[in-house]
């Protein structure tokens, strides 16, 4: 008869712990669109560069995106309650790099690079971007070192359909569209 493991054997043997290094070097790999998510309202405004934005359900349209708990943009989209997430196009590397803090460049002052106007819900939406969704803030929960956002899309804008900007193996892509 062959042994079997017990219940704890075999929920230690399930919980064995993935090296944060050796996980970041996986999601490197997986390919994402590139983003700039972007607040305004009473605590300032504020933006950052993120390929971590998924749709929930569009019954009613909803989005989540993954923030750091640390970070600053967390805490104004907390105080702001709404978001815009803006989707980059070719070209758009050097905006995209403003966002993501190349250069030092504060929060508020990331607003003089690309083209902004205000959303339904006052929330910057980028001109020219491949689509930008309008959020309110519905629900927030924190997970490990992140906050998830859920938002509910007030809004929506469809740009021009040019090759999407996109980010894999730590460096921006194009892909080329038909």
């Amino acid at each position: 008869m062959k042994p079997t493991a017990s219940k704890a054997q075999e929920s230690e043997a399930t919980s064995i712990a993935v090296a944060g290094g050796d996980y970041r070097d996986a999601m490197s790999r997986i390919v994402g669109a590139v983003h700039v998510v972007a607040s305004d309202g009473p605590a300032g405004a504020g933006g950052a560069t993120m390929t971590a934005v998924t749709s929930v359900t569009d019954a009613p349209p909803t989005v989540l995106i993954c923030l750091n708990r640390t970070g600053r943009l967390n805490a104004l989209l907390r105080a702001n309650g709404v978001f815009s997430v803006n989707t980059l196009v070719e070209g758009d590397e050097n905006l995209a790099g403003v966002f993501a803090g190349v250069g030092g460049v504060d929060h508020p002052d990331r607003f003089a690079h690309g083209r902004w106007e205000r959303g339904a819900t006052g929330a910057p939406l980028l001109c020219g971007a491949r689509a930008a969704l309008d959020c309110r803030i519905t629900q927030s929960v924190d997970v490990g070192s992140h906050t998830v956002f859920f938002g509910l899309v007030e809004a929506v804008r469809i740009g021009d359909a040019r090759p999407p900007l996109l980010y894999v193996d730590r460096a921006y892509r194009v892909l080329p569209t038909a």
